[in-house]
C-alpha cells in the first residue's frame, strides 16, 4: 500500500445509545477513529425513481491502513468523508493485515 494514495481524511463513525433530558434512550454517532489517512475512489453514483420521489446516491471505495483500530470496523459503522456521511456496506481484509477496503453507500434527496 503506497503512502502518497493515502491522500484523503475520513472518520469512522460508530452508534451508541445515550439518554437525553427526558431519560429518553437517543441513538448517537461518535468517532471511533479520526483523521485517518485513506485513498477514496468513487465507484458509481446514480438516480433511483420511487414513488415520484428521486434520490441520488454515491458509493465509493475507501482503502485505510489496517491496525487494531479498525480491526472492529463492519457494516453496522459509518464513513464521514468530506463532510458526508457513507452508510458503510461491507469490509474486507486487504492482504495480510495491511488494509481495509470500505465500500459505502452516501444517499441525498434531491428536491
Amino acid at each position: 500500500m503506497l503512502a502518497g494514495k493515502l491522500d484523503r481524511k475520513i472518520d469512522i463513525l460508530r452508534a451508541s445509545i445515550t439518554r437525553n433530558e427526558l431519560n429518553e434512550d437517543v441513538e448517537v454517532w461518535r468517532a471511533v477513529v479520526s483523521r485517518r489517512s485513506a485513498q477514496a475512489s468513487p465507484l458509481s453514483d446514480g438516480e433511483r425513481f420511487r414513488a415520484g420521489e428521486t434520490l441520488a446516491h454515491t458509493k465509493m471505495r475507501f482503502v485505510i491502513r489496517y491496525s487494531s483500530d479498525v480491526a472492529a470496523v463492519d457494516p453496522r459503522d459509518r464513513v464521514l468523508y468530506n463532510g458526508r456521511v457513507f452508510d458503510i456496506n461491507g469490509v474486507k481484509e486487504l492482504g495480510r493485515r495491511e488494509g481495509l477496503e470500505i465500500t459505502a453507500t452516501a444517499r441525498a434527496e434531491t428536491p
